[in-house]
């Protein structure tokens, strides 16, 4: 299939891109390279830079590759951020969705993945969670990705577009060649890993009373790799569905610090900080859904596999990209 990526030059859907490649998909990349990384896109991908704001930018570049399929994995993705600017997650997640989502009715594509999050949930109401949880959103980013899906649904019944709705847990990990690098870093693993390259003096633990084995968050890890083989697999869906995407196992912050000196064989110190506001206690997957209908099944099941794939790159990469 010929696949139309937005996004493709970000951490997640550079090695999804990565990945596709090697499955023998053909891929167009669309990215304004605010976040994301020209030299994190791979070569055998036709890249546009272009910006999801301008209609006429994405309208164009849709009408000239004529793909089968869009990834949507543009997006601003900051909880703690969104809840200081969140102006911003509208725009970029909202507005800008409804700018990505007219030009494909304008071009003729009728599928989409979409990059979700389990942050639509909120604070559960039981774990593992399962896709029938009801939506309660605790912050703008979580509100604005709960927005496109509730978008999607009237895109479908009044222009016929398919999506399924992938909804993540933690993305962590590295391929061979690609891996995390953000320019504003607020993930937990590749904080931590930092501290091990000597790049921070110690790593923030938000949180140390929350209701949970240590008091500090609960979160699922899911390797990236195994994520962008669930887009692939979700590429044979026939109808309009949503998954939620984990390993179905949660780790509290200090478990994964743990993690990273056993692998990394640094001492990592650590420093307890307040809560940030809009952090759930325990974030953890139900992937039964897309386990029983697609046959999805994560191939990296223990943390300190991730963890180790991870500083693999981080080593080899200690200061990420070049641009």
């Amino acid at each position: 299939m010929h696949i139309f990526v937005n996004g493709g030059a970000g951490y997640i859907g550079s090695i999804c891109v990565e990945e596709m490649l090697n499955a023998g998909h053909q891929i167009t990349v669309f990215d304004n390279l605010s976040e994301g990384h020209r030299s994190a896109v791979d070569p055998r991908a036709a890249f546009v830079q272009g910006d999801l704001a301008d209609l006429g930018q994405i309208s164009h570049a849709l009408k000239q590759a004529a793909p089968d399929a869009v990834m949507h994995f543009a997006a601003a993705s900051l909880v703690p951020e969104s809840m200081v600017n969140p102006s911003k997650y509208f725009r970029n997640n909202v507005a800008n969705g409804i700018n990505l989502l007219d030009a494909m009715v304008e071009a003729g594509v009728r599928r989409i993945v979409f990059s979700s999050t389990c942050a639509i949930f909120g604070t559960p109401d039981r774990v593992p969670m399962t896709e029938d949880l009801p939506v309660k959103p605790l912050s703008p980013y979580g509100q604005s990705k709960a927005m496109f899906e509730a978008m999607l649904k009237w895109y479908e019944q009044i222009h016929g577009i398919q999506h399924v709705n992938l909804r993540y847990f933690n993305a962590a990990g590295a391929s061979g060649n690609y891996g995390e690098h953000h320019r504003r870093e607020t993930h937990l693993i590749p904080n931590v890993l930092a501290v091990a390259l000597g790049k921070k003096e110690q790593v923030e633990i938000y949180g140390t009373d929350y209701l949970t084995p240590d008091g500090t968050c609960v979160r699922d890890y899911i390797h990236i790799v195994d994520l962008a083989n669930a887009h692939m697999l979700a590429l044979q869906c026939h109808q309009s569905v949503s998954f939620n995407l984990g390993s179905g196992d949660g780790y509290t912050v200090r478990q994964v610090i743990e993690a990273c000196r056993k692998v990394t064989g640094h001492p990592i110190p650590a420093a307890e900080r307040p809560r940030r506001p809009g952090d759930p206690p325990k974030l953890v997957a139900s992937s039964k859904k897309i386990s029983a209908e697609l046959g999805w099944k994560p191939k990296f099941t223990k943390l300190h596999d991730i963890v180790a794939s991870a500083w693999t790159w981080h080593k080899a990469h200690p200061d990420g990209y070049s641009d």
